[in-house]
């Protein structure tokens, strides 16, 4: 199947067979994390779900990285 293929093929795939497609390109240009940065995230993760008060909405984070770059 030629590139110009694939690009007409996407709109007639789901949303989670797109948002698949994506994760596994994503997975060919980044290597896999290392068993240390994975059990990081794990540990991470755990914390958060303890305490999900101790997450920032991603709007908040935007707008005070918006403003600390602008000075």
């Amino acid at each position: 199947m030629s590139f110009a293929e694939v690009l007409n093929e996407l709109p007639m795939l789901t949303l989670s067979q797109r948002q698949l497609l994506i994760r596994r390109t994503l997975d060919l240009d980044e290597p896999s994390l290392s068993p240390i940065e994975e059990a990081l995230v794990k540990k991470r993760l755990a914390a958060h779900h303890r305490n999900p008060q101790s997450s920032v909405p991603l709007e908040t984070m935007k707008s005070r990285l918006r403003s600390q770059f602008k000075k």
